[in-house]
């Protein structure tokens, strides 16, 4: 694709990499066949190749608009088109490019930076989310159910393992996950533990891994957490623990970005890439190890695997829960067109509310056709989207491991 950039994203690092990703696009469209958005609304503006044109026009100097932005912020950030592209366009990061851009030249109404405002210093912030969850109890009637329903804290119920383990590794608390399904953690903890390994929670950690300022574009707060976490993590690091394991799969490839985001930090950079190299998502974890010691089930569950975006597109992780819980005797349902994302994506379902909400349907339905006693996922983003109207219970596959195999 031929570009003509003005300055000063025709000599700035963030032009020359956008410029060297549009370059590679060709036009195909294939990625608008894989794209959740451009499915629902068929509109060319709304899919990842339209997208494409109007960050090349917004570098090039043409005039946009909020209409511009309302496009760019359509997008789930699933990055299914970037597991289409045969030609390799790292889509997601000229997005990233684009939307950091636009949003210095067009001003969002003041409802949509009330709303950005309130879900950047909220959701992250685990004191805060309480406060917020008090006031729900108060005034819940006057809030919309989606809100009430995604901030609906939890008690843990699962014990933590008193015994410990050569093998160590350190896990990323998680902020929203941490509040609203602590037993995800805790069933890590103990699932790994049948296994020989102890997992460390790290409690001065901000827990937050910075994914969520990072997509709402506040670039300060999003550097801050990762600052925070990576000092709270270094000791660990320096005493040699094997990985830093993250349960939410929407959180790991951020955490796995660090090095590229905090590059030019010289005080970070080198940490950042560190922290990068041993990040894993609790998949890859147990992909390496033997499951034969758990017991497997007497008698067969049907279940439901919902793969997160995250997961399959954003860690190019596929086909290791499945194989995980087959082998301890589940039987998996299929579910059709399983790589479009269920609508979660993050902040999204509370900021572009309609999409999200016939992507859910539309997920449910397909997950639910065979009637599994169980839908299991791997990102709290997505269980919480999906609990709302799933008539069976939706739980982390690693808390089916600890509560039903162990």
């Amino acid at each position: 694709m031929k570009t003509d950039f003005v300055k000063p994203y025709s000599e700035n690092s963030e032009g020359k990499i956008a410029n060297d990703i549009l370059r590679r696009c060709v036009h195909c469209g294939f990625c608008n066949a894989t794209c959740p958005t451009y499915q629902l609304l068929g509109d060319e503006l709304d899919g990842p190749r339209g997208r494409i044109y109007l960050i090349k026009q917004l570098l090039e100097g043409k005039e946009v608009t909020r209409k511009t932005q309302l496009h760019l912020d359509r997008c789930l950030i699933c990055k299914s088109c970037e597991t289409t592209c045969p030609s390799g366009v790292q889509y997601s990061r000229l997005l990233e490019i684009g939307q950091e851009v636009i949003n210095t030249k067009v001003k969002r109404n003041p409802w949509s930076r009330l709303n950005r405002f309130a879900f950047n210093k909220l959701l992250p912030n685990m004191s805060k989310l309480r406060w917020f969850y008090l006031f729900i109890g108060m005034f819940g009637a006057f809030l919309p159910a989606r809100v009430e329903k995604a901030f609906e804290l939890k008690t843990p119920r699962l014990l933590l393992p008193a015994s410990s383990h050569a093998r160590r590794m350190l896990m990323l608390r998680g902020c929203v996950q941490s509040e609203l399904s602590p037993d995800t953690n805790r069933a890590a903890i103990q699932v790994l533990d049948k296994l020989g390994i102890t997992l460390i929670e790290e409690q001065r950690s901000s827990s937050c891994c910075g994914a969520v300022s990072h997509h709402l574009s506040c670039a300060q707060d999003a550097r801050k957490y990762m600052c925070d976490n990576i000092d709270a993590w270094w000791s660990h690091v320096e005493d040699g623990i094997e990985a830093i394991v993250i349960t939410a799969s929407g959180c790991a490839p951020h955490v796995k970005d660090y090095g590229r985001l905090l590059a030019d930090d010289r005080q970070y950079a080198e940490k950042a890439r560190r922290v990068s190299e041993l990040a894993k998502d609790v998949t890859e974890v147990c992909a390496e190890l033997d499951f034969s010691k758990l017991n497997k089930l007497e008698q067969s569950k049907k279940i439901v695997f919902h793969p997160p975006c995250s997961l399959q597109h954003g860690q190019k992780i596929t086909g290791v829960v499945e194989s995980i819980l087959e082998g301890l005797g589940y039987e998996l349902s299929p579910v059709a067109d399983s790589h479009i994302c269920c609508g979660a994506a993050g902040t999204y379902s509370l900021l572009q509310a309609k999409i999200s909400d016939q992507l859910l349907i539309n997920k449910i339905v397909a997950l639910q056709k065979y009637q599994p006693h169980f839908i299991v996922s791997s990102n709290i983003g997505c269980i919480v989207h999906l609990q709302r109207d799933a008539s069976v219970p939706v739980i982390h596959w690693v808390e089916l491991l600890a509560e039903f195999n162990l």
